[in-house]
């Protein structure tokens, strides 16, 4: 009898213990579940949130907490790894509200995007930045739109990476690209001031040398080859103009089908091969580092240059040497 009263004090010690630890569990798991919910129900403002390409859960997870838009950023890895969620939520922006469960957020964030990307590579012309357009579906952007307002300003409609509003119209998607290029060209006021070319002059070049070389320094080595024949009077006799000026190629479906030699004798003011010094207009867009590569060339002695099939390319001063980097490397 003795030996069972001792016993009580230790079973209400366990009782308490574990109805503490009950408590406890209880107390946590209702917390946890308000990390689900909104952070608050009474505000109807409407945040825009977005998500640059490639960024990452953590990251996205802490810029939403950081915008009040959720409240827990553990709970929302939790209910993305629950849901399989990773790749699915997507680049672009969205419109948010700290009235949406976390739920809600996580599924806005892989259904609801306002915008797509559109990327715009170097040395496209005017065309082909429209016809991508079209590919992507834009139902607001007009074609012919565009191509009647881009047609005095090839060069200056700037190739990157842009997040586009999907109702964005052909005269938006114009002035954004317009307007993109005015900023970038800002950053190369002095170097432009500096030379003894015209803004004009530059942005033709570099719309040539864009479509003829690769990579950096090989631009700069272009860009310097293409200049000594202009200060010597020699025609470019660069193929991208005549691919310019031959336009799309049916059968091989592009707008840069490989010059024939019968090409070279086409009637057109982008024939560099009859008409020496630069064409009227340039003849794609150019990146920035072709831009900077025109203002910034490589000096040489080099008039002749050629790229093998790997891309690399082989330099010559003189015309026999040309036609030895020919043998050389193409044949």
């Amino acid at each position: 009898m003795q030996k069972k009263l001792n016993d009580l004090p230790l079973i209400k010690i366990l009782f308490a213990v574990f109805s503490l630890v009950a408590a406890l569990i209880i107390i946590s798991a209702i917390y946890f579940l308000t990390l689900f919910q909104p952070v608050n129900s009474s505000i109807s403002e409407d945040i825009s949130f977005a998500i640059p390409k490639g960024q990452s859960i953590a990251k996205i997870s802490t810029r939403l907490k950081e915008k009040g838009l959720i409240k827990s950023t553990l709970a929302f890895k939790i209910l993305v790894k629950k849901n399989s969620l990773e790749t699915k939520i997507q680049a672009g922006s969205f419109t948010l509200n700290p009235n949406m469960s976390l739920s809600k957020v996580t599924n806005t964030l892989t259904t609801g995007t306002q915008d797509a990307w559109v990327t715009l590579q170097e040395g496209w012309r005017k065309e082909e930045i429209a016809e991508s357009m079209v590919r992507q579906e834009f139902e607001y952007f007009d074609k012919t739109e565009f191509l009647e307002l881009a047609k005095n300003s090839e060069g200056k409609l700037f190739p990157d990476t842009y997040l586009v509003p999907k109702q964005i119209s052909a005269t938006g998607f114009y002035n954004l690209l317009t307007n993109t290029f005015d900023r970038k060209i800002a950053t190369l006021e002095k170097e432009v001031q500096n030379s003894d070319k015209t803004l004009d002059e530059i942005l033709i070049m570099a719309s040539l040398v864009e479509r003829e070389g690769k990579g950096y320094e090989n631009l700069r080595l272009v860009a310097g080859i293409l200049w000594n024949r202009i200060d010597i009077g020699m025609a470019l006799q660069a193929d991208a103009t005549l691919q310019y000026a031959k336009g799309f190629n049916q059968i091989q479906n592009t707008w840069w089908a490989e010059p024939r030699a019968m090409d070279k004798e086409q009637k057109s003011a982008y024939n560099t091969y009859l008409n020496p010094g630069l064409p009227p207009t340039p003849i794609s867009n150019p990146g920035l580092d072709a831009i900077k590569a025109t203002l910034n060339p490589t000096p040489s002695s080099f008039l002749y240059y050629i790229h093998d099939n790997t891309g690399k390319g082989h330099y010559s001063a003189t015309y026999e040497g040309h036609l030895d980097n020919i043998n050389k490397h193409l044949r």
